[in-house]
């Protein structure tokens, strides 16, 4: 409170260093960053866990890329170095003739022996066997034996989008189901006979995507109507060793595009005869998986997405008579996040784990697939973040949430596990902060990282029967960073729009500010729909912190329409990507004006890339009165341009006049403050004209401003050139001092 009072009766000097200041402010946070990038913080660790499962080995990095090896006996977490590495050092050396540093001594894979006295290891491309008892080391082959993966789910997961595979051969291996003339025929492997179960496809509409009931009866195919993805190009300007720019070109499907349509049919293989499935045709993200009920083929399910992602369904449909039923009927007047439904199925009990934000959150249900019956299995004002396995046999959900835990970032993402039935919930990360957990391959144990951007990283080792700490293996120590100088960021929360909801951000300071003076802001800004953007782990150099080394304070917020938050929250964004959540962010950087009188919220810029790119030039557009200036790298200027799923997904379907409406490039003409646009020729991901286009209506619009073009170059914030020319662009216009030559010396 008196911070808050005492800022509203300063007013600070605002910043404006000369050029020779400048100068120095880039010399010296050149010479932070190398610095930093030279003090190790153990901010997580790889286990290596050996055939038995009892033990694994992990490599530390220390100081100036210099690393320790150590192995661990996970049921007393007792640690110990693996080996003497310069000794080790010198028997590679020895076997191989090969010069070896013992202080950043590189080991890809290792086994130790029952008793750790010996090891089997791969040094470059040689392996090497090690008696740790005389350090003889001799050369061998690669052992038979493997290490477990730490991260395998205990179920195999597949996501609807990736395409699903068919078997085309019949359950008894005889028959192979093929497509004829645009028609089904199966063909007998032995006597190579053929039996047409169609007769009315064609090369133009054939039926195809084929699949057998489990029991052979059945085949359930596709008449199919193709529709090709349109191209894009871009054009190669500068190929070495030619003399023309060279034309590429890759198919890639816009909002409004045609889709191939599936009109699902079934085959009965003893009567001949097809039946239509009484269903709409899916034309959306192809032909489905197919889920059979256990031990009778006459019923199976699939899943189905309506275009424009307001309705998800799980249809039953009967064999013998075409008829169908909706076990799921989910409908929104928004949008279904099609990306993070998930569905994992029970044959056995006919039941279904279905993940849905129906409640206004995002949570789990367990879905009897014979009643339609839905029972929560998870609920509360928090969300479920990712399922991380279904555990079958004990009927238990493993899966990270976000938001339950009490005083805490609602964003943190903590693991736990809980019963089908809701009860048993057990929070198998209780440490305050962000956390990122491997597991053993028999989950008997688990590596628990975890940190705040301002915060330590802890790496402890647990049980996950309870979640119990069995030992600290690593424990950051942040004295040598903060002997540099540098701020740690600092987690700021303000009011939303509306008065209530608390909005996350970050804030990164110079190290050597004044606090009599006032900084110029610069937000980081990326508003994409698709997930929450805020560091929330600790890091000890990102692109936030040179930025503000250079004379600026830079933050990055989560506004609303942005995910892993409330529906409500996050449906900000339907039809709405121009809001950007910036009414959010306006408010939060004003509040931080509000405590802090070191914050000059009247020289306001922001730069982003991709979706950030055209929230950086849509700030310009659509809140000149806040934003002056900024820098917008490979952004999708107009929602009709880019890729199909994302932006009917958030725009909606059918294409309509809102997209023109919230275009970057609609708005062009009102363009104030001072905006630079960076593009890669060779962007496959947003294409390149986005950026041209908008270019060519600034033009249009008398309107100045700057444009980059990186040969070559993809889906980019521009490489170390596009870098440096935005902190170049932000220190000529916000602090109002021409930029340092390039190839100034220390710069």
């Amino acid at each position: 409170m008196f911070q808050t009072a005492w800022a509203q009766q300063q007013k600070n000097v605002p910043y404006m260093p000369t050029q020779q200041q400048v100068l120095q402010s880039f010399r010296q946070a050149n010479a932070l960053d190398t610095a930093l990038k030279n003090i190790a913080v153990v901010a997580n660790v790889n286990p290596n866990w050996q055939p038995s499962g009892d033990r694994f080995w992990y490599r530390k990095s220390l100081d100036n890329r210099e690393v320790e090896y150590y192995i661990v006996d996970a049921a007393t977490g007792k640690k110990q170095k693996a080996f003497d590495q310069e000794r080790l050092a010198k028997a590679i050396e020895k076997v191989t003739d090969k010069k070896v540093d013992g202080k950043r001594l590189w080991i890809s894979d290792m086994f130790f022996s029952n008793d750790n006295g010996s090891i089997t290891f791969k040094s470059g491309a040689d392996w090497l066997k090690c008696d740790l008892k005389n350090y003889k080391a001799e050369k061998t082959t690669k052992p038979d034996q493997q290490a477990y993966n730490p991260n395998r789910p205990l179920q195999r997961r597949r996501y609807r989008w990736s395409g699903f595979y068919t078997d085309s051969v019949s359950p008894d291996r005889q028959w192979t189901a093929t497509q004829k003339k645009g028609n089904l025929v199966i063909k007998n492997k032995n006597s190579g006979e053929e039996i047409a179960l169609s007769t009315d496809g064609t090369s133009e509409v054939p039926y195809n995507e084929f699949a057998w009931s489990p029991d052979g009866k059945y085949i359930i195919g596709y008449r199919v109507t193709y529709k090709k993805i349109k191209d894009v190009y871009y054009v190669l300007s500068s190929v070495e060793g030619t003399t023309r720019g060279q034309l590429r070109s890759h198919d890639y499907a816009q909002p409004g595009d045609d889709f191939t349509s599936y009109e699902p049919f079934i085959f009965n293989v003893k009567t001949k005869k097809q039946l239509k499935v009484e269903a709409d045709k899916i034309d959306f993200f192809g032909a489905p998986e197919l889920h059979f009920r256990e031990g009778n083929s006459r019923y199976f399910t699939f899943e189905k997405v309506d275009r424009g992602h307001q309705r998800f369904r799980l249809i039953e449909v009967d064999c013998q008579t075409g008829k169908t039923r909706n076990i799921i009927d989910e409908r929104t007047k928004t949008f279904i996040y099609e990306q993070r439904i998930f569905t994992y199925y029970l044959p056995k009990t006919n039941e279904a784990v279905w993940v849905t934000e129906q409640d206004g959150w995002r949570h789990a249900y367990l879905v009897n697939t014979l009643t339609g019956k839905q029972q929560l299995i998870t609920k509360g004002n928090w969300v479920l973040r990712d399922i991380d396995s279904v555990d079958v046999q004990k009927r238990q959900l493993w899966f990270k949430g976000s938001g339950m835990n009490a005083g805490e970032d609602p964003y943190f993402i903590h693991y736990y596990r809980i019963g089908f039935n809701g009860k048993g919930l057990i929070d198998l990360t209780p440490g305050k902060g962000n956390h990122q957990v491997t597991y053993s391959p028999d989950r008997k144990y688990m590596i628990d990282a975890y940190s705040q951007v301002n915060v330590a990283p802890v790496v402890a080792l647990r049980n996950t029967a309870t979640g119990k700490k069995i030992a600290d293996l690593e424990m950051g120590d942040l004295s040598k960073l903060l002997a540099t100088g540098v701020k740690l960021p600092e987690v700021f929360v303000a009011k939303a729009r509306d008065g209530k909801t608390d909005i996350w951000g970050v804030v990164y300071r110079p190290a050597n500010m004044d606090p009599n003076k006032a900084y110029p802001v610069i937000e980081n800004i990326y508003a994409g729909p698709q997930d929450s953007f805020v560091p929330k782990n600790f890091a000890a150099v990102n692109e936030m912190q040179s930025i503000a080394q250079l004379g600026f304070i830079v933050v990055q917020i989560d506004g609303m329409g942005t995910a892993n938050r409330s529906k409500a929250f996050h449906d900000v964004c339907w039809k709405n990507l121009a809001d950007a959540g910036f009414e959010d962010r306006i408010l939060w950087m004003k509040a931080l004006a509000a405590k802090y009188p070191q914050v000059d919220v009247s020289r306001v810029g922001l730069y982003g890339t991709s979706a950030g790119g055209q929230n950086a030039a849509g700030g310009l557009l659509f809140h000149p009165e806040f934003y002056k200036v900024g820098v917008a790298a490979c952004g999708c200027h107009d929602n009709r341009i880019d890729k199909q799923w994302w932006n009917e997904q958030w725009m909606g379907y059918p294409v309509g006049p809102h997209y023109g409406a919230q275009s970057n490039i609609t708005n062009a003409a009102k363009l104030q403050g001072n905006l630079m646009l960076i593009v890669g020729e060779a962007d496959e991901n947003v294409p390149p004209e986005s950026t041209l286009r908008f270019a060519d209506e600034l033009i249009k619009a008398n309107k100045d401003f700057e444009l980059l073009v990186i040969p070559g170059m993809g889906h980019s914030d521009g490489g170390v050139y596009g870098r440096r020319s935005k902190k170049n662009f932000f220190i000529k216009h916000l602090l109002k001092t021409e930029p340092p030559v390039r190839g100034s010396e220390g710069i």
